[in-house]
């Protein structure tokens, strides 16, 4: 299993991590970007400066983004309303002495109940530690969450993002991002996962900046094919009759 402390993180190759702590962080990080690449700069101009996202970090963090995976957004939040307030307060030794049933019940996977219990167990035992993982650049921290049972790519590098504020944090699997970047590119088809890592290389190591850049590209793409939909919509929709 996975033993993660901070005395394990010792010497890597790579450039120390930077973070977003801030907003004046992130629009640093996207304008270095839109200068370096035209491309980028395009899609800010179409967006405006987007807003830093962020979660709560730690076991909490990790474990609402482990809820979430593979559902809407409106299931992903009623689900983790009642895990969170199942749990008072929500800690992983609490949640490790809770029994599959009890998870179930709330909603959760038989597999995500797995996944949540195994985490809570090895930060329990001291061979995990979520803190630690500061002290690494994107790829390796993205391999020693990968390296948890239940915990794939996406999910890694969501928790990076947005519960780190990780700067080179790159969730390629994920849809939105894949999407914006193909809208944004005139790319014929929606680049797969591998080919958005390809891609993305020139972009560190900001590309966490990049992944909140394409997300609200593909927010306003979006709205503005919806648009003449709509309105087109309220041209024929029928007035309603009244009665005097």
């Amino acid at each position: 299993m996975l033993r993660l402390r901070p005395s394990s993180a010792a010497s890597t190759p790579h450039r120390p991590a930077s973070y977003f702590h801030t907003q004046a962080d992130l629009d640093r990080a996207i304008k270095t970007l839109a200068r370096r690449d035209p491309r980028l700069r395009d899609a800010l101009a179409a967006t405006g400066m987007p807003a830093l996202r962020r979660r709560e970090p730690g076991f909490a963090g990790l474990a609402q983004i482990i809820v979430g995976q593979m559902l809407s957004t409106a299931s992903a939040n009623a689900i983790w309303e009642r895990v969170r307030g199942a749990f008072d307060p929500f800690h992983h030794d609490i949640v490790r002495r809770a029994t599959v049933i009890q998870l179930c019940h709330l909603g959760l996977s038989v597999a995500k109940t797995t996944t949540l219990l195994r985490i809570a167990e090895e930060i329990q035992a001291e061979r995990l530690d979520l803190e630690a993982l500061r002290e690494l650049d994107a790829d390796e921290a993205h391999r020693a969450l990968t390296a948890l049972p239940g915990v794939g790519p996406w999910t890694a590098d969501v928790y990076l993002l947005f519960c780190l504020g990780h700067s080179d944090a790159w969730p390629a699997g994920d849809v939105g991002i894949q999407s914006g970047v193909q809208l944004g590119l005139a790319l014929e088809t929606r680049p797969t996962a591998k080919e958005l890592i390809v891609l993305a290389e020139p972009w560190r190591p900001l590309r966490g900046a990049a992944a909140h850049l394409w997300w609200a590209y593909y927010r306003v793409a979006r709205r503005r094919a919806s648009a003449p939909q709509e309105a087109a919509s309220a041209r024929v929709r029928p007035r309603r009759r009244t009665t005097t």
